[in-house]
């Protein structure tokens, strides 16, 4: 008698349920004007990759401390030439710093008595074949002899670029490619420059070793 009275009851308040069926979500309709757009970053072109560059940007290790990196976007971009036409592949601009002495060294022409105060000088003295310092720093024969060399210190505060060579073409038989050897970018070079010696180059044959 129990059992059925409670069934009753449990008839009686289910009376008027509705069954709910499960339905997948409607997604939301979103008007094209307030949809989010996203927006592609584009990267910055250069006119040469970093890693198309031989060798690194690090000052030699004697030379680190004699110099401050700064950022000259204007005169960097002077000393950075695109693939085949020279300048320089990378470089850094820095301010030699005060109490210091950094000495450059300059290949020039002879015969042109004006370029002995150019803009491209290297950290170290010409040594070895002529033939791989043209290689080593990008000098095409028509453009010097190479037959003098100036020594000069540079003058504290001066700003200067620091960085490896790019690839020249001299002519159809003849390309240098990127170098890893380090060159100096000096704008008005007879400010930034003092007690400058000049030296003459003289023939100095050795052996050619064959095997």
């Amino acid at each position: 008698m129990l059992k059925n009275t409670i069934t009753g009851m449990l008839i009686l308040t289910c009376t008027g349920c509705v069954l709910l069926e499960k339905k997948d979500p409607i997604p939301p309709v979103i008007d094209p004007a307030d949809a989010v757009v996203p927006v592609l970053l584009m990267p910055t072109a250069t006119a040469i990759s970093a890693a198309e560059c031989a060798g690194d940007m690090a000052l030699p290790v004697e030379l680190s401390r004699k110099f401050t990196a700064v950022s000259d976007p204007e005169l960097l971009a002077q000393s950075i030439g695109e693939a085949n036409e020279g300048k320089l592949c990378q470089g850094q601009v820095y301010v030699a710093k005060q109490n210091t002495q950094v000495m450059l060294f300059r290949a020039w022409n002879g015969s042109n008595p004006a370029s002995e105060l150019g803009n491209w000088w290297a950290l170290k003295s010409p040594r070895g074949q002529i033939s791989d310092y043209r290689r080593d720093y990008q000098i095409c024969y028509q453009w010097s002899p190479l037959d003098k060399m100036t020594l000069c210190s540079l003058k504290a505060g001066a700003k200067v670029v620091v960085g490896t060579g790019q690839s020249t073409t001299c002519s159809e038989y003849l390309e240098y490619p990127t170098s890893a050897k380090k060159q100096v970018y000096v704008v008005n070079a007879e400010a930034n420059l003092f007690d400058c010696n000049s030296y003459n180059a003289e023939f100095n044959w050795t052996p050619i070793i064959t095997k």
